[in-house]
């Protein structure tokens, strides 16, 4: 697999392997932390998926910043070992229980994602922009994107076996520990990067790094202040008043406002050459943002649909080998039971006042009366966070095979355009929306739990989805960027998924306001489907385009 590839390949590959590691097993138990009463911080549904949707967005906006700053000033290298020391740092400090501890923690990682994120995946596209390996791009990225995905499989079952038996923060510990083996890794290939991580410094018509700081950065702090302070009508929806939802989802909205402009105005000054490329690549973000939107519910909405309305019980051989790796705990069934094991809330108005109230629901809540064991007998149940290594674990499973596809293809001289490709998987990903419109009904919505298969069938069908997209995605930036701006327009692409992640912290946030789970997920396939009907309409521009450029 390596030989026709890039010797820098198989160290990059590892080393966003074990960032990937790191990160995955933050995000995987990251809203069950914060839910929890016992040791966490004991939020609400809404106020986790917030506070989880403004995370994720902010760890994609800051490469905006980061791609820049290494274009012009840093170079690659230094910008990605400085990016992986500051998310390392902040995953060790995450596990220290208080909010502004955890508030700074989040800092450092948003921060540090900025800088190693896009300068990674331009790195990585440097070397095959050398005509020897043009032709591989698309397949090297989807090895890169399998390196991803070993990490993001692997993580969630130390992050499981450490949080039940030593508690949260050794979880965050290891995935401190996990970031700075992926630093120690980058830094043992230099010697085959070459000068592939100088920066490529300030180019004749570039923007000033003083007046983007001006004209950008200064306006979204002060945007996103108004957004954060302006409100709209209060209801009985919206207790807050706010805009969209919550106030950090209205700054985090109006503080984009300037973002976007940026990006537009390079389209319009940029040469007359470079304006049907830079188009192009706007317009994929934009239709890709409401893909990220739906994707990203596996950290919030469908980690609680894991938590609450999967079967998670487990017997015999599975049952022995999973409680001997502390992936799994015993709960004890009694009929008035008030044990914690998962903390819900609800609202009430007291006095004219709203306040929290804590409800302790336990898991048997809706375990179908066949299930239901005896009085005072235990059963074991997996870690809820095992859910999230589904998809990364499809992804090592079907990567393989999409690629040998497209081999295939290709040597009958049939294989699709990129955009094509992004097409197909924005349909694909609609599909698998699907699924769990069928395990709502199959589990009576709610009532009764539902088998793991249906989160496994509904990851695997978007999975492909995925496959089809994400890395595609990548590949496209770099081939149509003009050189002096390519890792700026890999920041244009993750602040595309920026916008997403917070847009699906929106959708997550409204989970408990659907009372017919169904409906949630027919919003979700309706805004995929949306995408699909939008990026077909655009693949005939986009083909001619690349074809007009020489791309494949």
């Amino acid at each position: 697999m390596w030989k026709s590839h890039p010797k820098a390949l198989p160290y990059l590959f590892l080393s966003e392997m074990w960032e990937r590691f790191g990160y995955y097993l933050m995000i995987g138990i990251f809203t069950l932390y914060l839910k929890d009463v016992e040791a966490g911080f004991a939020m609400t549904e809404k106020e986790a998926s917030d506070l989880y949707g403004t995370f994720i967005a902010l760890v994609f906006l800051t490469p905006f910043i980061g791609g820049l700053i290494a274009d012009r000033y840093l170079g690659y290298k230094k910008s990605i070992v400085m990016g992986g020391i500051m998310m390392g740092a902040g995953y060790f400090m995450m596990g220290i229980h208080s909010l502004p501890m955890l508030y700074f923690a989040m800092t450092l990682v948003i921060v540090g994602n900025g800088f190693f994120k896009p300068n990674i995946s331009t790195l990585l596209g440097n070397f095959y922009n050398e005509d020897q390996y043009k032709e591989k791009k698309d397949e090297g990225y989807n090895i890169f994107y399998m390196g991803i995905n070993v990490g993001a499989f692997i993580c969630n079952f130390f992050g499981a076996a450490l949080q039940i038996l030593l508690g949260w923060q050794y979880a965050f510990m290891a995935a401190g520990l996990g970031m700075f083996i992926g630093v120690i890794v980058f830094l043992l290939g230099t010697k085959h990067y070459g000068d592939k991580t100088e920066k490529k410094g300030i180019q004749e018509g570039d923007m000033p790094f003083s007046k983007i700081v001006l004209y950008i950065l200064v306006p979204s702090v002060v945007f996103g202040v108004i957004g954060w302070l302006i409100k709209g009508v209060q209801s009985e929806m919206n207790l807050d008043s706010s805009i969209f939802g919550s106030d950090s989802t209205d700054a985090f909205i109006f503080a984009c406002l300037p973002v976007i402009y940026f990006y537009g105005s390079l389209y319009f000054k940029a040469k007359p050459e470079e304006k049907r490329p830079i188009g192009a690549l706007l317009s994929i973000f934009a239709v890709v943002i409401l893909f990220w939107a739906v994707f990203k519910l596996n950290g919030s909405a469908l980690t609680t649909w894991a938590d609450r309305y999967t079967d998670r019980e487990i017997t015999g051989t599975t049952q022995v080998v999973f409680s001997n790796l502390k992936l799994a705990k015993d709960i004890e069934y009694k009929k008035d039971s008030t044990e914690l094991y998962d903390a819900s809330f609800r609202l009430q108005k007291e006095n004219g006042a709203v306040k929290k109230v804590v409800d302790y629901p336990v898991y048997y809540r809706n375990v179908a009366k066949s299930k239901t064991p005896q009085e005072g007998s235990a059963v074991s149940i997996w870690a809820t966070n095992l859910s999230q290594s589904i998809n990364p674990g499809w992804v090592i499973i079907l990567t393989p095979l999409v690629v040998a596809f497209f081999t295939f293809l290709r040597s009958r001289k049939k294989e699709p355009s990129t955009p094509t490709k992004i097409a197909f998987g924005l349909l694909i990903s609609a599909l698998s929306v699907l699924v769990m419109i069928a395990a709502v009904h199959i589990g009576s919505n709610g009532m009764e739990k539902v088998s793991v298969w249906w989160l496994v069938a509904n990851y695997g069908i978007i999975t492909i989805g995925e496959l089809f997209l994400s890395p595609m995605g990548l590949s496209i930036v770099s081939k149509l960027s003009p050189k002096n701006i390519t890792a700026l327009m890999m920041g244009g692409w993750f602040l595309s998924t920026s916008i997403g992640n917070k847009l699906s912290g929106v959708l997550a946030s409204m989970w408990d306001q659907y009372d017919d789970k169904a409906n949630f997920f027919w919003v979700n396939f309706g805004l995929l489907m949306f995408a699909t009907l939008l990026m077909f309409a655009l693949v005939k521009n986009l083909n001619k385009v690349m074809k007009d450029h020489g791309i494949n």
